[in-house]
């Protein structure tokens, strides 16, 4: 039961993390999104400058409030 109870927060916190700012994100297409630079390492970072909340567009269009910024990537206006 304990083991469910952990659970069951790594879970919801998996999905909250796809959402937040992010500083280094895996490089999904041949290009790294607006902002970001290619490591040539299979990431891609901002080198510290700032960050950006992110998510992959998983092939659909960005959702409402966000915009496109490539890369396979939607960034939050």
């Amino acid at each position: 039961m304990w083991l469910l109870s952990l659970a069951i927060p790594l879970a919801i916190g998996g999905f909250v993390a796809a959402a937040q700012a992010q500083k280094v994100v895996p490089k999904l297409k041949s290009m790294c999104p607006l902002g970001y630079v290619d490591l040539f390492n299979g990431k891609c970072s901002t080198l510290g400058a700032t960050t950006y909340t992110v998510t992959p567009t998983k092939g659909d269009a960005c959702p409402s409030g966000w915009m496109n910024v490539g890369g396979g990537y939607c960034r939050r206006q």
